[in-house]
């Protein structure tokens, strides 16, 4: 979680898409569904606990849509979990889910997990790539699935899953000034995560990370 060398945002929708379909590519890393694969974060503290958990719990192969609204300022489609539910409960996170066995691709799964969650409908996504492979330390793999999205949809919330969606500006989540660091301690040892407060939104954890490792894919590779 080093500081950055260059510190950018995005300028127009057209310079980030641009920027994405030069970096990003359909590729599917084995580290998906292969425990021995254990995705590096970056951070010290993190790998030791992602390695753990790997040991110790089966993985567990997911995939979410990174939903990028192509307004001439662009924005990111988040939601807001339900209070009720197992994992993450009421926490941001973005459209997706667990690939099941009748998803055809990672990809497939994050566009049929948004389309049940919040009624998004496949033909206003154009996907462009896969982002890095992100672990958690519920065993989660995820992989993150960058996608333009064309205005005009309309979107039919699943309130089993999801309590409430939210656009926010992507100038912002790219802007490193507004990515905080904080630590927790895992088995006595300290590790570190992201957190982007905007308004009354609390983005922190595996949407916060995921959010600065397309920050480092689009604006700093």
């Amino acid at each position: 979680m080093n500081e950055p060398l260059v510190k950018t945002v995005p300028a127009s929708s057209a310079e980030f898409f641009e920027r994405a379909r030069a970096r990003l590519r359909f590729d599917v890393p084995p580290g998906l569904s292969d425990p021995n694969i254990v995705p590096p974060s970056g951070d010290p503290g993190t790998d030791r606990m992602l390695q753990i958990i790997a040991r110790e719990q089966p993985v567990r192969p997911a995939a979410v849509l990174i939903p990028v609204v192509d307004h001439p300022q662009p924005t990111v489609l988040l939601t807001q979990r339900s209070a009720h539910l197992n994992d993450h409960a009421g926490q941001i996170s973005f459209p997706g889910g667990k690939i099941d066995a009748t998803d055809a691709s990672p990809l497939d799964a994050a566009l049929r997990e948004a389309y049940e969650e919040v009624g998004l409908k496949p033909e206003f996504v154009d996907p462009i790539g896969y982002l890095d492979l992100y672990g958690t330390g519920f065993g989660f793999r995820i992989l993150p699935t960058v996608a333009r999205v064309r205005p005009g949809f309309k979107l039919t919330v699943n309130h089993s899953e999801v309590d409430d969606t939210f656009e926010v500006p992507l100038a912002f989540l790219m802007d490193p000034a507004n990515h905080q660091v904080h630590s927790k301690e895992f088995r006595g040892m300290t590790r570190s995560y992201y957190a982007m407060p905007f308004a009354e939104r609390y983005i922190w954890g595996a949407t916060a990370g995921i959010l600065r490792v397309l920050y480092e894919r689009i604006y700093l590779s």
